[in-house]
């Protein structure tokens, strides 16, 4: 069964060139190690009236903030855990010329899940 890990996080507008390249990175690092498919989105339609908790309330999304929703497909839990943690030991993940470099957002309102596909269609 395909397991899915997924995020949401408040990035600032003005960095979010800044998150698209530290995306771009993960991207290419996670499919290197078997992701199945990998995923940044950035918000559009944030309020619908419809909706009782809108995503920017649940990572406490600032004014000039917006919402990156994104997600990683895996073969199984087990696959993810192999990859992760294949990633987690490759040289680009603990690159000293990035030491020094801040995350564009605040991983303290970032929220993080994994889950078993129910669907797919």
């Amino acid at each position: 069964m395909k397991y899915v890990d997924g995020y949401v996080l408040a990035v600032p507008k003005k960095k979010l060139e800044a998150y698209r390249s530290m995306a771009q990175k993960g991207a290419k690092i996670w499919k290197k190690y078997g992701a199945l498919e990998y995923y940044e989105c950035v918000g559009d339609d944030l309020n619908p009236k419809w909706a009782g908790i809108k995503f920017p309330q649940t990572v406490k999304a600032k004014s000039g903030e917006t919402v990156i929703f994104s997600f990683i497909v895996f073969k199984s839990r087990e696959h993810r855990d192999q990859v992760n943690e294949k990633v987690m030991k490759d040289p680009i993940m603990s690159n000293p010329a990035d030491k020094d470099e801040p995350m564009p957002f605040d991983m303290k309102r970032m929220v993080y899940g994994g889950f078993n596909v129910m669907v797919e269609a």
